[in-house]
């Protein structure tokens, strides 16, 4: 082999290790596992990936029978965001049920406690936590993945999180660098544009991501949004100033850099998935996410191939793409080197009374988010099979449409006989009230704030039915109501659970 051979060769596999793409199916295609063997240093998993646990563990095996250096990513979040039970709804109350208990010990037991849970799969990079600040209520795409508005207890929370995770071995991946909190635009379908000064982005979106850096987080993921301040032209994912002057010169961030998923359309529909990769990775970023929407060898191919033609056209300085797969490399030694000692292998530890091995640490949290408003008389439990009306708003694509949630399935596993319907912008009053018959209802809604429809359709039952409870799954933004108000702070299966024990008045 020639020197020119084996530079190109270098090139090739460094272009390779900075790709963390997915696939389609529960077992690994022939052309991932060649690829890996070329030199591909990551893979993502997403819903789609996963039946069940020990599935997901034979398939994170076949992947390092190829190489077992191999990264293994995942976005789970907990909460409304899941992929580790995609099917069934999280174990986990998310980051805005964590804050609202603000008890940094019980964050730490339930990132401890999923983090183990991965570990055992054989997921060791999870892209969490998110450290956005939810400081605009009508925030389309973070809103209860946060932990809250205030930007200290998100850091605190945040910092928790990433002690948890990494605890057992799994890399914290803490997002939406630098901040997706005050955006009124879902980054999965055009760019947002987040205008305020300097000071305000110091004092509020930098916080958080100061903390989990002081925490030795390992990996921070990018954010396709446009901050005016730091970078008038470009978005933070593609932007020098915002990945190498801010997060790494000023904040002093020395471990990985990831995209968010380079086929969102803030992206895509403007630079493009090739061109959006080569800017990432001469800004700063070190691994390119993709998969979520694009998934097959021939994306994975053109990437590759758009970063060694960049290189060669002096586009993108080889040093750059070098330094960025030496980091690739240096997280995948580390989560390698916690697997050896089995870092991943028991549950979570206990760190508080009440999340003691055993203990299910997320139906504890999930039971202390919930805040309950009685109406204006003493709430009367619901004790026969009632009726369950649930609001239905259109799902952002970071939570999906796939994942159940709400309270029926838990109502009727405690009042067996509980009927149901789901209600979108077309709710008809007369409708809902002749399919509830004489049943008490159960109204659930998520961010009702942000859905005049819903806000509507909740009032109009009200006022035939005023015995009915009221569950808010979203943000708590809106004036109790209803016989009891019940708070969850997000819509994991967990929480569904905790709210229908409070509805039967256990």
């Amino acid at each position: 082999m020639t020197i020119l051979e084996s530079a190109s060769d270098t090139l090739t596999r460094d272009a390779l290790t900075v790709l963390q793409p997915g696939f389609v199916g529960t077992t690994a295609p022939d052309w991932l596992l060649r690829r890996i063997g070329e030199g591909l240093s990551s893979v993502g998993l997403f819903g789609r990936n996963i039946d069940t646990p020990e599935q997901l563990a034979a398939l994170t095996a076949r992947l390092r029978a190829e190489r077992d250096d191999v990264l293994v990513a995942i976005d789970e979040e907990g909460g409304d965001v899941t992929r580790l039970e995609v099917k069934q709804g999280s174990s986990f109350p998310g980051n805005y049920a964590l804050g609202s208990v603000d008890d940094v010990e019980l964050t730490r037991a339930v990132a401890r406690e999923l983090g183990s849970r991965l570990a055992a799969c054989g997921v060791d990079l999870n892209w969490a936590p998110s450290a956005d600040v939810n400081s605009n209520a009508d925030n389309p795409v973070i809103g209860v993945r946060s932990f809250g508005a205030d930007p200290e207890l998100v850091a605190r929370h945040t910092v928790a999180y990433v002690d948890g995770l990494q605890a057992v071995g799994v890399a914290a991946c803490t997002k939406h660098f630098p901040g997706h909190g005050d955006t009124n635009v879902d980054s999965h379908h055009a760019l947002p544009r987040i205008d305020v000064d300097l000071d305000t982005l110091h004092a509020r979106e930098l916080v958080p991501f100061r903390a989990a850096i002081a925490a030795g987080t390992k990996a921070v993921m990018s954010a396709h949004i446009l901050l005016s301040a730091l970078d008038p032209n470009r978005p933070a994912t593609l932007s020098p100033q915002i990945l190498t002057g801010l997060l790494r010169r000023e904040l002093g961030f020395e471990g990985l850099i990831v995209t968010d998923g380079m086929e969102m359309q803030a992206i895509s529909s403007t630079y493009g998935i090739e061109r959006g990769s080569v800017l990432a990775i001469a800004a700063g970023a070190d691994a390119i996410c993709v998969g979520g929407g694009l998934a097959d060898e021939d994306t994975v191919l053109r990437l590759r191939d758009a970063l060694v033609n960049a290189v060669r056209a002096g586009e993108l300085p080889e040093e750059r793409l070098a330094d960025a797969a030496a980091r690739v490399r240096a997280l995948a030694a580390w989560t390698q080197a916690h697997r050896a000692r089995g870092a991943g292998s028991g549950p979570g530890a206990a760190v508080q009374e009440g999340t003691a091995p055993g203990t299910d640490v997320g139906l504890v949290a999930a039971r202390r988010a919930l805040r309950l408003t009685p109406g204006e008389h003493p709430y009367q439990p619901v004790t026969e099979a009632p009726y369950v009306a649930s609001f239905t708003p259109v799902a952002n694509f970071a939570v999906g449409d796939e994942t159940p949630w709400g309270v029926a399935a838990e109502l009727a596993r405690l009042l067996p006989g509980t009927a149901t319907g789901n209600y979108g912008a077309d709710a008809a009053p007369d409708e809902l009230l002749a399919a509830a018959g004489d049943r008490r209802v159960v109204a659930v809604v998520r961010d009702a704030h942000r859905h005049p429809w819903m806000a509507k359709a909740l009032d109009d039952l009200l006022a035939a039915r005023p015995d009915t409870v009221v569950v808010e799954m979203g943000l708590n933004e809106s004036e109790p109501r209803g016989a009891l108000h019940i708070a969850t702070h997000g819509a994991a299966r967990v929480c569904g659970r905790a709210a229908a024990e409070a509805v039967v008045g256990r």
